[in-house]
């Protein structure tokens, strides 16, 4: 049964019918508590769970690897040809990564180890999902994408082992790392190709660079960049490869026509998005090469800017896509994405700030949430609810 049957002869409810239904629900809404948890224990000294390691752990491992999943369930039956995850099977992927949340926001109870083995397991059997649907339907030009799945379930669980202090630390900079490679090679794919296919349905003259060089050299020098500065994360040479690789994505930004996509809002997110990513590597590697540059501000450049917007780009057009509606941002949707843009201005500049920064880090905080929550209330009903009929 193709991809396209095995989604139509399916019978059960419309939130497992699709990958990205429960996970980008569940992603968007799960932001949206963390973020406020973590800043009332920052500011206030709330409870002792919701640690500085606790927010990091449940942004990267816990948000940015339901989006991923979510369009990776989507995706990789598209990419080759085989069944999709669907129903029963995509409830009990959804049900791990729940299970793993709960653990984590309950570790003081049932102990670091428990917590630890309960997380560990979606990203450990979505991995193994992931390669099983590559290697059967021999997409070899996707394997990088299981590499870097992998590479997050490792980076997990050196995550968990809090008792030696360089193996927390590199599984963070992992997660990172994962991210900045899964931004430039699947955003460096969909950002130029749904630019070009907004532009052509106008007719307009400009049209984004293909594929070529220059992509290949910045992939590359991302990729090397990226693998320095997980393992030395401290040295001038890594600091130099993320400040050219910084260079290398915005000159390939550069190269898509972004401008000429500027009255659609759900095209021209995708060009916000990288460029974050582009800056987030020049802070990064200015942070290692100049100390009086914070290092948070490429952190949360990288986090707050690239991630949140370009996960929230991809989120919103591919619910509207796959349920049948208009590929047209509305008002709702284009206020989340100014949202998320500004939360992402204000929590970078909060550093450079001084007396300020608390300001900013609320104003930023409010913000990401507004913006993921509003996801949730927008889109909510879309991700939950049957596509529906054409008239």
């Amino acid at each position: 049964m193709s991809t396209a049957a095995s989604r139509r002869a399916y019978r059960g409810p419309a939130l497992f019918s699709f990958g990205f239904r429960p996970f980008y629900l569940m992603g968007a809404l799960w932001s949206a508590l963390v973020v406020p948890l973590w800043l009332w224990s920052y500011l206030a000294g709330g409870p002792g769970m919701l640690t500085r390691d606790w927010h990091v752990h449940e942004m990267l491992f816990g948000f940015l690897a339901a989006v991923i999943a979510g369009f990776l369930t989507t995706a990789v039956p598209n990419w080759t040809g085989r069944m999709p995850i669907i129903g029963a099977p995509l409830a009990q992927l959804a049900g791990l990564w729940l299970a793993g949340r709960v653990a984590m926001l309950f570790q003081a109870s049932i102990g670091p180890v428990a917590a630890g083995v309960i997380d560990s397991l979606f990203l450990m059997v979505f991995a193994g999902v992931i390669w099983r649907e590559v290697l059967a339907g021999r997409n070899w030009r996707n394997l990088p994408v299981c590499g870097l799945v992998t590479a997050l379930a490792v980076g997990n669980i050196a995550f968990h082992l809090h008792g030696v202090t360089w193996a927390s630390a590199l599984g963070e900079r992992l997660a990172l790392g994962v991210a900045i490679l899964l931004l430039a090679l699947i955003g460096g794919r969909i950002t130029p190709s749904f630019t070009r296919n907004w532009l052509k349905a106008r007719a307009a003259s400009a049209q984004p660079a293909v594929f070529g060089p220059i992509d290949q050299a910045a992939l590359a020098l991302t990729g090397v960049a990226v693998a320095s500065w997980a393992l030395f994360p401290d040295a001038v040479f890594s600091g130099a490869l993320l400040a050219l690789a910084g260079l290398a994505n915005l000159v390939r930004l550069a190269r898509w026509s972004g401008w000429a996509s500027r009255a659609e809002a759900l095209v021209w997110v995708l060009h916000l998005g990288y460029g974050w990513l582009g800056l987030s590597l020049l802070l990064l590697g200015a942070s290692i090469l100049d100390p009086a540059i914070p290092r948070t501000a490429g952190i949360h450049a990288l986090t707050a800017g690239a991630v949140g917007v370009m996960t929230l780009a991809v989120m919103t057009r591919s619910t509207r896509g796959h349920s049948g509606r208009d590929l047209r941002a509305d008002a709702a949707t284009t206020a989340v994405y100014v949202a998320i843009n500004a939360a992402a201005v204000a929590r970078v500049a909060a550093p450079f700030t001084g007396l300020w920064q608390q300001t900013l880090l609320i104003i930023s905080a409010a913000l990401w949430i507004l913006a993921f929550a509003g996801f949730a209330a927008s889109y909510g009903p879309m991700l939950i609810l049957p596509r529906p009929l054409r008239a």
